[in-house]
């Protein structure tokens, strides 16, 4: 089993960039599959980015694109999205996921067992 716990959230204005990280701990995070999915107020949780175990191959929702980036560090069982150009309906809460099973990325929130509890991000106008 794998624990997940994410940083890097808060305030940041229109156009501006924040990092998020998701720091695992109990199993190496080589073997899974990454996720940051994303809840903004009154909706329902979305799809954000993937990346597969090598790092190899990432897959991200059409409304991130050219935006945001994953990147992941085995050695240091660390995920990251790079979120830049940042816009007010970026506001959410995000959370990374992971998953042992998963061929090689998912979209799919159904298909991630283990989740960090989430961190903030606000996205000012």
């Amino acid at each position: 089993q794998v624990q997940l716990v994410e940083s890097g959230g808060g305030l940041v204005q229109a156009g501006g960039s924040l990092r998020l990280s998701c720091a695992a701990s109990g199993r190496t995070l080589s073997t899974y599959i990454l996720g940051w999915f994303r809840q903004a107020p009154g909706k329902e949780r979305e799809f954000v980015g993937t990346i597969s175990r090598s790092g190899g191959t990432t897959a991200y929702a059409d409304f991130v694109k050219g935006r945001f980036t994953i990147s992941r560090d085995n050695a240091k069982n660390t995920v990251t999205l790079q979120m830049n150009r940042v816009k007010p309906e970026d506001t959410a809460v995000y959370y990374c996921a992971a998953d042992y099973n998963i061929g090689v990325v998912s979209k799919t929130s159904t298909e991630y067992d283990y989740w960090g509890q989430g961190t903030s991000v606000t996205v000012s106008s």
